[in-house]
């Protein structure tokens, strides 16, 4: 896959953009001002459509009963807008693809929710591997606790069996690219903020794991124990106004994980 030309001119524009400090009307006071650092990049929001072992197959006739589908398409829509209105990233509107679906190429980003669920194929194996190793980025994202991951470490391990996955520490450049953060945030879902914590499955701490290349890029990255998904989706649902400060973090953080894919 061809990178974006302007990856290495802007890599170096990797200044602090301030505290990762949320105030009510912080974004939106920057509504009308994107940072201009990143002007020229382009970005999609790309979601995979996968077969998961918790839908036997032809079950449903209904995609929105697959887990592929939840959160959608308001967490696609709502981050979109909140990219298109933060940076000046050209934002193109959010598309749903398989991996084996040839458009695949066209897309440098693309998005995996509930991969505690997830069953790849045997032809999807190959070619997320060639798609990450050409510079391709997956971010995964809304599982939780040990159950979960051992899927998702069962099915990375398909796909690249001799590669780690690695815990990313607090001063890696991801967590600066843009906003800046001390510690990676945990986003609860809706449903479990409304229980009183920001946990679920006994998945207690939140972790930025990651599949790394030969050159230390980042290539697969792991929203572990968080769920950004459900962030993005009830941002703009005033009868939760105590979930406010958890959609602003899941918002700055995924876009410092946007950028950081774009320019690395």
């Amino acid at each position: 896959m061809k990178r974006c030309m302007l990856a290495a001119a802007v890599a170096g524009l990797l200044l602090w953009a301030g505290p990762a400090v949320w105030t009510p009307d912080a974004d939106a006071q920057n509504a009308n001002q994107p940072d201009p650092r990143y002007a020229g990049l382009q970005w999609t929001f790309a979601r995979i459509r996968y077969e998961a072992w918790t839908v036997p197959r032809g079950r449903y006739m209904n995609p929105e009963d697959e887990p592929w589908f939840i959160d959608s398409p308001a967490a696609e829509q709502n981050l979109s807008r909140r990219v298109r209105t933060a940076t000046a990233i050209h934002v193109n509107d959010p598309v749903v693809i398989t991996l084996e679906d040839p458009n695949l190429w066209a897309y440098p980003w693309i998005y995996i929710v509930e991969p505690g669920t997830l069953r790849l194929n045997d032809a999807e194996v190959p070619i997320l591997r060639e798609f990450l190793l050409r510079g391709g980025t997956l971010t995964f994202d809304d599982f939780h606790g040990p159950i979960e991951w051992a899927n998702l470490e069962s099915e990375m391990r398909r796909v690249f069996p001799d590669r780690k996955i690695v815990d990313l520490p607090p001063d890696h450049p991801i967590f600066n690219c843009f906003y800046q953060f001390d510690e990676y945030p945990q986003t609860p879902g809706l449903g479990s903020f409304l229980m009183g914590r920001t946990w679920e499955k006994g998945g207690y701490q939140a972790k930025l794991r990651a599949i790394e290349d030969d050159s230390g890029r980042a290539m697969v990255l792991i929203n572990w124990n968080v769920d950004m998904g459900d962030g993005w989706e009830w941002s703009n649902a005033a009868e939760y106004p105590g979930y406010v400060k958890y959609t602003a973090m899941a918002y700055r953080m995924q876009i410092n994980e946007i950028i950081y894919s774009l320019t690395h």
